[in-house]
């Protein structure tokens, strides 16, 4: 956007903020254009608290102290939630993963590649459009989180790369 400010724009994120919460959302994208070489990109986003429990685990070595406890359990859910990983890469859009370009054809990557960023590892259909995903940063697929053809929502993670 140039430096010039538009008056509206305060009241404009003010209402989709207003239309955020008024619909249960979580999350709205817009780009405002106002000419050439001039728009608006506002993401108004809320934090929801999700609370997860670990799952209790059966283990042989000595308890923790009482006070580190909370703090084992805490690490074990963020560790088990793969969208909190910092090498996750998650779903732009809601749609069906494809990890080939055909079927029948290769894969586009595999648990152990080596990728490149900018490398497409899959392709989300959404509403007939093909969409590549590219790898966001170069490393090894630790992780496929998604299967061939199965439907993913906006944000979901789809695999680990490090």
């Amino acid at each position: 956007m140039t430096k010039d400010l538009h008056e509206n724009d305060v009241a404009f994120i003010q209402a989709l903020a207003e239309l955020l919460n008024k619909n249960d959302l979580t999350e709205l994208t817009v780009k405002r254009e106002y000419g050439e070489n001039d728009s608006l990109n506002v993401r108004v986003s809320k934090q929801t608290n999700m609370v997860q429990m670990a799952a209790p685990m059966q283990s042989y070595a000595a308890a923790p102290p009482a006070a580190a406890a909370p703090m084992a359990a805490a690490a074990v859910a963020v560790m088990d939630d793969p969208a909190q990983h910092p090498g996750a890469v998650t779903s732009p859009m809601v749609g069906t993963v494809y990890m080939a370009a055909e079927p029948g054809a290769e894969a586009f990557v595999t648990v152990g590649a080596q990728v490149k960023e900018g490398q497409t590892v899959l392709i989300i259909e959404a509403m007939k459009t093909m969409n590549h995903i590219p790898a966001p940063r170069a490393g090894t697929v630790k992780r496929i989180l998604v299967e061939d053809g199965s439907p993913v929502e906006y944000g979901a993670p789809l695999m680990i790369i490090e």
